[in-house]
């Protein structure tokens, strides 16, 4: 087998290619190595694979990449909520041009092998949540009047009633609420039309709150989990939005890979959308304290600030039911063994 990760040079995508290469598979990597992500070569590639530097964006790149490739990862892509709304060219341009780049170069390569999307729960928007007199709802975006006001609960938009989270499940609908989102929900419908006119194989990977070694420590861009390890690591403490009470599911960058793994070792037809999750979700101050325990006495407690960010959503977190049943995967590394393996796990 022969297997194309694009970003593979990234957090995710380097250990995808190491899950890879550890089962004897050939990888071939197209990175753009991007200033956001990196600040130079990486000196954690794997040696068993093959580089091409260059940008999704890059037909002629994406050309030479793709000749006799069995399966593509795409984990190529601008990540994170970005800076400000400034950011949406940059987004446009290396999540939803890079990606319609690759499929025309795979349509012309005439591809007809399995091509596996790293999405994100960013599509879901608020997760899912059960009104006790309207059943179901999709709450509204909350507000900034709200917001100032701490009160940072969605309601149910019919009845204005608390409403309680559920596990998401990947039929729920999408409602992206960033910019970021927004370019992931285009990438998989990108794809989805890819599948359906050339009749390839998809799998669609929704990943959850990704965290492990490798990931960027310092850049603006970087995830909840890898900010407050930087926090820590200058002797401050993390700094919780909020009030710390919004839930997510962190999942582990092995864990992550291997999904990935079982993904380009699928031989089902059609395509498929998984979430992969932990299935075991925290409060963001509840993973604060955690890693601030496992990080050692001596350790500043967290923060809770009440700051917010109005895209940001209040509680996410996954049905893992569809990858344990298409993949059989399930995760191996809990909450607790994750964080302390992180609190001195090597970043970026």
């Amino acid at each position: 087998m022969r297997v194309l990760v694009t970003g593979g040079a990234g957090f995710i995508g380097s250990a995808v290619v190491d899950a890879l290469a550890g089962q004897g598979i050939d990888v071939v990597v197209l990175d753009a190595l991007l200033p956001a992500a990196h600040q130079g070569m990486p000196g954690y590639l794997n040696p068993d694979a093959s580089y091409r530097w260059a940008n999704c964006c890059d037909p002629a790149a994406v050309a030479e990449a793709v000749q006799n490739i069995d399966v593509v990862s795409h984990q190529a892509a601008m990540v994170g909520m970005g800076v400000d709304f400034a950011d949406t060219p940059a987004y446009a341009r290396n999540n939803d041009l890079g990606t319609a780049v690759l499929l025309a170069g795979l349509a012309a390569a005439r591809f007809a092998g399995r091509l596996v999307l790293a999405s994100s729960m960013v599509v879901y928007g608020e997760g899912r949540y059960r009104c006790p007199v309207d059943g179901l709802v999709q709450p509204l975006p909350r507000t900034p009047e709200r917001l100032r006001e701490r009160a940072f609960e969605p309601q149910c938009p019919r009845c204005g009633g608390d409403v309680e989270p559920e596990p998401v499940p990947e039929s729920a609908a999408l409602d992206p609420r960033s910019v970021y989102a927004a370019t992931k929900a285009h990438q998989e419908q990108l794809c989805a039309c890819f599948a359906r006119e050339t009749g390839c194989a998809l799998t669609v990977l929704r990943y959850h709150n990704v965290y492990g070694p490798r990931m960027p420590a310092r850049t603006q861009y970087a995830g909840v989990a890898a900010i407050f390890r930087s926090a820590l690591a200058s002797g401050q403490p993390a700094r919780v939005f909020e009030d710390g009470g919004q839930r997510r599911d962190f999942v582990h960058v092995d864990d992550v890979a291997r999904a990935n793994l079982l993904a380009a070792q699928d031989r089902s037809a059609g395509w498929h959308v998984c979430n992969v999750a932990s299935g075991r979700p925290v409060s963001i101050l509840e993973m604060a304290r955690a890693l601030a325990a496992a990080n050692g006495a001596g350790t500043p407690a967290p923060v809770v600030t009440g700051e917010f960010r109005l895209g940001d959503v209040r509680h996410v977190f996954a049905s893992t039911h569809e990858a344990e049943t298409v993949l059989g995967f399930r995760a191996a590394v809990g909450p607790e063994e994750g964080m302390r393996r992180f609190a001195t796990a090597e970043l970026r």
